[in-house]
């Protein structure tokens, strides 16, 4: 058996973490399960750690494998920088570019990829203004950004502007480790109205599923409200009441060592997208389309495009 991790191990390992499942993976990546299963036993044999938690509910990383996925993200980051950025056109590009993000996005999608870019165009200086989103609408159709990374699917004005989707997140059900509902595999959007409801008001979060449970003609308690997802995600894992909330916001575990777990939905819920914006008819200049090519290859590497 190796004694070092093999970059096809980071891969198989990216693509079961990211699917939940070897099944789901082996068809990802076009080879046997048989061949997925095995090069994850000889990873956590050679790491001296168990990455993942075997379920009907398929497979859960644990809190060893949540921290390994983070290396392993960086490590197929790095190697595809390798391609990108050795140019000496794209290397020696120089100036600024600014960049306008929600708290939400700036929180949970953007250091990966501002770490990638600067890799690669080490000379271009990145400013990042956060604000809600009606104020960096306002600021990409005057001018005043280069580019968005927001919740795309929330734009109050997109006849302005012009979305690139980079991430599309469903929405599942947050619940407390010893929730009564933790035992099914899908959750319907009635069983959720019988507890609680800790709503997040940031990105129109709200707002969005606001509207679901108006289509479903459903009128669910609000327990709690809070704008930080730390206290939604704490008030969940201690039983407060569950949440319905996007995928790329969800984090396994509290500040407090409190374990959340998510449920699908059986009814079908509104994606949440996070997408690039900029203002239609703007010619971007060569450090923001450099920019703009690095997320695309993020968004790329977390669907795990072959």
């Amino acid at each position: 058996m190796s004694r070092h991790v093999t970059l096809k191990q980071f891969r198989y390992f990216l693509a079961v973490a990211e699917s939940n499942s070897v099944a789901a993976a082996s068809r990802m990546l076009n080879i046997a399960q048989s061949a997925v299963t095995k090069s994850i036993l000889e990873l956590e044999a050679t790491l001296g750690l168990v990455l993942f938690e075997r379920s009907t509910r398929g497979m859960q990383l644990t809190p060893e494998g949540h921290h390994f996925l983070v290396k392993t993200r960086r490590v197929i980051s790095a190697v595809a920088d390798a391609t990108r950025g050795v140019h000496q056109s794209v290397a020696s590009l120089s100036g600024s570019i600014t960049v306008g993000a929600t708290s939400l996005v700036a929180g949970y999608y953007l250091s990966e990829l501002f770490a990638r870019f600067k890799r690669t165009c080490p000379g271009v200086a990145l400013h990042v203004v956060e604000d809600e989103p009606p104020f960096l609408e306002h600021m990409l159709i005057n001018g005043e950004l280069d580019v968005g990374i927001m919740m795309s699917s929330t734009l109050a004005e997109p006849q302005a502007l012009i979305v690139e989707e980079l991430t599309r997140s469903p929405n599942r059900v947050w619940m407390a480790a010893d929730h009564p509902l933790v035992n099914q595999e899908e959750v319907s959007l009635a069983e959720c109205t019988m507890y609680g409801q800790v709503v997040l008001n940031a990105d129109h979060i709200d707002l969005l599923i606001r509207r679901v449970w108006d289509t479903h003609k459903l009128q669910p308690r609000v327990a709690l409200q809070s704008k930080s997802l730390e206290a939604v995600r704490s008030l969940v894992g201690v039983g407060a009441g569950v949440a319905v909330l996007p995928d790329f916001l969800y984090r396994p575990w509290t500040l407090d060592a409190e374990r959340v777990e998510v449920r699908k939905l059986r009814d079908p819920v509104p994606t949440v997208d996070v997408g690039l914006v900029w203002r239609r008819g703007s010619q971007p200049r060569p450090q923001v389309i450099e920019f703009t090519e690095v997320a695309r290859d993020q968004s790329r590497l977390r669907r795990l495009a072959p």
